[in-house]
């Protein structure tokens, strides 16, 4: 009867510690608040290499053909991308940068001309721009998707608008039909920045082939990598022709090595043949990884859009796959007790999720100002379009935006799925907790 009683005891103990061990772990204290993180371990590491990059790197030191006029490593990729993506034509240039930087040049936007650029985007979008003396002029950004509001982009043409450079933030795809309608009937030529868009897919097409070219970057934090590198992406002959020779000093296609003769003026900005032994070695990934990505994308979308106050970046219906360089969403600080965004990141990053506020807005940026303000900006355009140009260009729907989004990295999605599980419980926790956290502010 006594060993009864004690099984029954030990029983009843049992089940009334379920549902309390349930509760801790549901209500359990925020780190910030002397918790336990909600993980332990950290993310998978970036980039992702093994024995193929390194008998890729020592085979191409062993050559000693180490750049594109001796090697074949970049012409090799080149056309392996230019497969990979659809691309009739691919030209690998030192950065993404350069690859802006050389399709402005390619397409003739000189000193005096406009082009039209988001603001919600990394700074080399304008950077070109401004190397080229022309005029950025900002369309504002839909914050349901992060990307240019394409509704507001015919208001920013103006006779001097010489191109048009749509940005794929974070692996998302623009509205690109919307933009490349308007484009169209206005007879202005689109330069996609597909600089974080990888494998990105509209309408079953990759990014970066609509328009009169696209950009690519392979820079240390993107989902294809080489540390730094780009491509430009064309199916216009004569446009690669010209891009070819701005990106080789001024030399066309069978202008290398020893003829020193010059077709226009241009740059070195060509890829070396060590990054494009590494880029080769990287594409053996990159489909495992696009379709890791987008599946554990789409689930934490399905997590993350239940909690209150927290909204994910939307997706045009053309998107047919985010890339997610970056997984990106909305925080409403209304549903979390009035807790600062900058407290929020605080205790992701104490739960063990690391998340950043990303961009401020490009746009009202003193070193515009200063630009603008400028001898050779003075003498280039009209007194009336620079006094008018803050009005013209203000996105007050991206200055909400840059007070509200939150970013997660690409390699944060390349692991199982209970990763997605861990970063939607630490928002959870926060947020049940949120009162208490806003005293730390």
């Amino acid at each position: 009867m006594m060993h009864a009683m004690k099984s029954d005891l030990t029983r009843r103990q049992v089940l009334a510690a379920a549902p309390l061990a349930a509760s801790a772990r549901l209500d359990g204290r925020p780190a910030l608040l002397g918790g336990t993180p909600v993980r332990q371990q950290p993310f998978p590491s970036w980039p992702v290499f093994d024995q193929r990059e390194e008998k890729a790197l020592l085979e191409t030191l062993r050559s000693g053909r180490w750049y594109r006029g001796s090697g074949d490593h970049v012409k090799q990729f080149e056309e392996a991308y230019a497969r990979a993506t659809g691309a009739r034509h691919c030209l690998a240039t030192c950065n993404g940068t350069s690859a802006l930087f050389v399709c402005l040049n390619a397409l003739d936007v000189q000193p005096g001309d406009e082009v039209i650029v988001p603001p919600y985007t990394f700074i080399a979008t304008v950077n070109v721009v401004l190397r080229q003396f022309a005029l950025p002029v900002f369309v504002d950004t839909d914050p349901e998707t992060f990307q240019m509001d394409a509704s507001k982009l015919e208001a920013a043409v103006s006779d001097r608008t010489r191109a048009i450079i749509p940005v794929h933030l974070g692996g998302n795809v623009c509205d690109l039909d919307r933009i490349l309608d308007i484009a169209r009937r206005r007879n202005i030529p689109v330069i996609e920045d597909a600089c974080q868009a990888h494998m990105a897919e509209w309408k079953g097409r990759k990014a970066g082939t609509f328009g009169a070219a696209g950009c690519f970057s392979f820079q240390a934090s993107k989902n294809l990598n080489s540390g730094e590198g780009g491509a430009v992406l064309t199916g216009d002959g004569a446009l690669y022709e010209r891009a070819y020779a701005f990106h080789n000093n001024g030399s066309g296609l069978k202008a290398i090595g020893t003829n020193f003769t010059y077709s226009t003026t241009g740059h070195n900005l060509r890829l070396t043949e060590f990054q494009a032994a590494l880029l080769l070695a990287q594409l053996t990934r990159l489909d495992g990884q696009v379709r890791t990505r987008s599946a554990n994308g789409a689930y934490l979308t399905s997590l993350l859009e239940k909690i209150p106050g927290i909204r994910p970046a939307k997706q045009y219906a053309g998107c047919t796959l985010n890339a997610y360089h970056l997984y990106m969403f909305r925080y409403d600080a209304r549903e979390f007790d009035g807790l600062p965004r900058e407290t929020f990141l605080r205790a992701l990053r104490a739960e063990g999720i690391p998340a950043a506020a990303g961009y401020s807005p490009l746009n009202t940026q003193p070193f515009l100002k200063n630009t603008l303000n400028s001898r050779g900006y003075q003498r280039l355009f009209p007194e009336k379009i620079l006094r008018e140009w803050p009005e013209r260009t203000a996105c007050p729907a991206n200055d909400r935006l840059c007070q509200e989004a939150v970013w997660l990295t690409q390699n944060m999605l390349l692991g199982p799925r209970s990763d997605m599980d861990s970063i939607a419980e630490a928002i959870e926790r926060i947020r049940r907790h949120a009162g208490e956290l806003r005293r730390l502010a």
